[in-house]
C-alpha cells in the first residue's frame, strides 16, 4: 500500500509543528518546502524531525527542500506560508502580502499536486482560503 504524500509549503513555526505532527502520527511522508533564501532551515528542519523518529516512534520519512519539484504527486498540501503580523500593520496589509504569497503557492500546487487535498493555514485565513 503506498504510503500519503504531505507537502507543507511554510517552514516556520506552524509548519514545522504541523510536519512535526503529521510525521509522528505517520499519517504520510512529508516534503516541509521553504523559499530559495532559507535553504538550510527546510533541510534542517527535516533532519531534525528524522533524528527524532527512533525516540518518537515514527517511520515517517521527510524530507527538506526549495523545490517544488520535490512535492510532485502530493496527496495533501498544507500552506502556512506568509508573513506574521507586525505590530502597525493593518489586517488589509496583511491581506495584500499574504494574498500574493497564497496565490503563488497555489500556482505552484495546481502545477505539480493538482489532485491534492489542500489545507490552507495562512492569514487572514478566511481571505486566503478564497485565493488558494
Amino acid at each position: 500500500m503506498r504510503r500519503a504524500k504531505i507537502t507543507i509549503v511554510g517552514a516556520g513555526n506552524v509548519g514545522a509543528t504541523t510536519a512535526h505532527w503529521c510525521a509522528a502520527a505517520e499519517l504520510g511522508d512529508i516534503v516541509l518546502l521553504d523559499i530559495p533564501a532559507t535553504e538550510d532551515m527546510p533541510k534542517g528542519k527535516a533532519l531534525d524531525l528524522m533524528q527524532s523518529s527512533p525516540i518518537m516512534g515514527f517511520d515517517s520519512n521527510v524530507v527538506g527542500t526549495t523545490s517544488y519539484e520535490a512535492t510532485a504527486g502530493s496527496d495533501v498540501v498544507v500552506i502556512t506560508a506568509g508573513l506574521p503580523r507586525k505590530p502597525g500593520m493593518s489586517r488589509d496589509d496583511l491581506l495584500a502580502t499574504n494574498a500574493k504569497i497564497v496565490t503563488a503557492v497555489s500556482e505552484q500546487v495546481k502545477t505539480h499536486s493538482p489532485n491534492a487535498v489542500v489545507i490552507v493555514v495562512s492569514n487572514p485565513l478566511d481571505a486566503m482560503v478564497q485565493r488558494a
